[in-house]
């Protein structure tokens, strides 16, 4: 399990994103950014270092999971290269829709 944290200028927690290894694949496992910092560059930041870990973990393709009531996640998913595979699953009786994106090019460093 990898697990990333974002912190503000006074070291407060204001994000977090979570993934697993699954020998080819990775999974995204969950991403929460807190509410004063949503709609900055924060979740941009938190998924691109995710997939920089994963593709240095051999990782070629990445997957999430997400449910129809978080249409902000979705876009915001959708807007970084993640389509959704057609792969339903059921969370408490609710739909969960995987999303996948292929991780292109050479693993960046991780800082």
């Amino acid at each position: 399990m990898i697990v990333l944290v974002a912190r503000n200028e006074a070291g407060l927690i204001i994000g977090t994103i979570g993934a697993a290894v699954r020998g080819p694949e990775g999974h995204i496992r969950g991403m929460a950014v807190a509410q004063a910092s949503q709609g900055t560059t924060v979740a941009d930041g938190l998924l691109e270092r995710i997939e920089a870990e994963l593709k240095a973990a051999g990782c070629s393709v990445a997957t999430l999971d997400t449910t129809a009531p978080l249409t902000r996640a979705i876009r915001f998913y959708e807007r970084n290269g993640y389509v959704r595979s057609g792969a339903v699953s059921d969370f408490f009786g609710m739909p969960l829709y995987e999303y996948r994106k292929r991780l292109e090019g050479p693993a960046r460093p991780v800082l």
